[in-house]
């Protein structure tokens, strides 16, 4: 994250993060130089297994947070430092022009709030901050990117047709900056970012579609009273691995969801009796990383749903989707009309009554010739 100094301020030293430039400290003499001496500093996480002497409580997740609800103890991230105006002015000014410096987040005005509070001795004593301050950040797909980052594509048992996701979904083949890497092929140099603060570019497999995430939701099977559904993510993005990463699914069967056998899964927007919304992520050690494109570029789970006679139907594409997002970005879907179907029972039932009618007359005409 960075942000703007109001004053004359420098960083002094810094505990469970560190700005990436010191910058031009020279006006200072002898002595330990201020760890930043930068207007605009830019903070990174530390990586974990930093030094104990550079750790804070909860510090150090190399800049990758979890959503609340995959682990609440990696949402968040605390670093400490101790700052002063470089020359006599007393009194601290709030920074302003937050950046939480990944693309598509803006950040609001910090707002004081009521000051934190601290316990310690066990809880017997509280310590109060000399001030507190929020600053909230707000996430826009539109602004992080000119193009969707992912799309769906859908199948089912009883329909032999496979849906793929939209052609050119987020990008075309042959237009300026869409790079892709045909099937088959691998490139011979693969320029990636030397620097660990930024984020590597995007190199593809080729496809209609051109996305880096492929997301492929199939209606597997049918009970008498449940039903089973495979979800498969896969990753054809050359160059990235996706940490943690999370996919949140729109179905209105979701409230029925019996178990889920790969992915951890958690519901959402539980209002009332409307719970159409879950979230799905990876199993610790197991699935929680999803690998570069290749052979194990990706990542599937099956997942088995009650069945709800007043509701339920394969009719009219019913068991897929409503909506699919990768990460907190909208994955683009196939249109409705394209939805795998169930066969036409009335023109089968013509065929087959059809059939009968002609093996009867068969028959028929065999007794008469005997």
């Amino acid at each position: 994250m960075g942000w703007d100094w109001t004053g004359d301020e420098v960083i002094w030293a810094m505990q469970g993060a560190e700005a990436t430039e010191q910058g031009n400290c020279s006006r200072f003499k002898g002595g330990q130089l201020p760890h930043c001496c930068e207007k605009s500093p830019f903070i990174v996480d530390l990586l974990p297994g930093a030094p104990y002497n550079m750790q804070t409580t909860n510090c150090c997740k190399g800049g990758i947070l979890s959503s609340m609800i995959q682990d609440p103890s990696k949402f968040g991230a605390v670093f400490q430092m101790s700052t002063s105006a470089a020359t006599d002015e007393s009194g601290f000014h709030m920074p302003e022009n937050f950046t939480i410096g990944v693309p598509g987040y803006t950040c609001a005005k910090p707002v004081q709030v009521a000051p934190s509070k601290y316990s310690s001795d066990g809880g017997r004593r509280w310590t109060q901050a000399l001030g507190t301050w929020n600053v909230t950040c707000m996430y826009s797909q539109f602004l992080a990117s000119t193009s969707p980052k992912c799309c769906v594509s859908l199948s089912a048992f009883y329909n032999s047709t496979i849906v793929p996701c939209p052609k050119c979904s987020c990008s075309c083949q042959g237009l300026p900056g869409a790079k892709c890497v045909k099937f088959g092929e691998t490139p011979s140099f693969l320029q990636q970012i030397k620097d660990s603060n930024r984020e590597s570019p995007s190199l593809v497999r080729c496809s209609q579609h051109m996305c880096p995430i492929r997301v492929h939701w199939h209606v597997k099977q049918s009970y008498t009273h449940y039903w089973r559904v495979k979800i498969t993510v896969n990753n054809l993005n050359i160059l990235k691995n996706y940490s943690q990463w999370n996919l949140v699914a729109l179905h209105p069967n979701l409230k029925s969801l019996i178990q889920v056998f790969s992915f951890n899964y958690e519901p959402l927007n539980q209002y009332g009796q409307i719970n159409d919304t879950g979230i799905f992520w990876g199993i610790e050690y197991y699935n929680d990383m999803l690998l570069q494109e290749g052979e194990s570029g990706n990542v599937q789970t099956e997942m088995l749903l009650l069945k709800d006679p007043d509701t339920f139907t394969f009719r009219e594409g019913w068991g897929f989707p409503r909506r699919i997002l990768f990460n907190g970005d909208e994955c683009v879907m196939p249109p409705p009309d394209q939805y795998p179907r169930l066969p036409n029972t009335a023109q089968l039932g013509a065929q087959l009554s059809f059939s009968t009618i002609l093996f009867s007359l068969w028959l028929l005409i065999l007794c008469a010739e005997q």
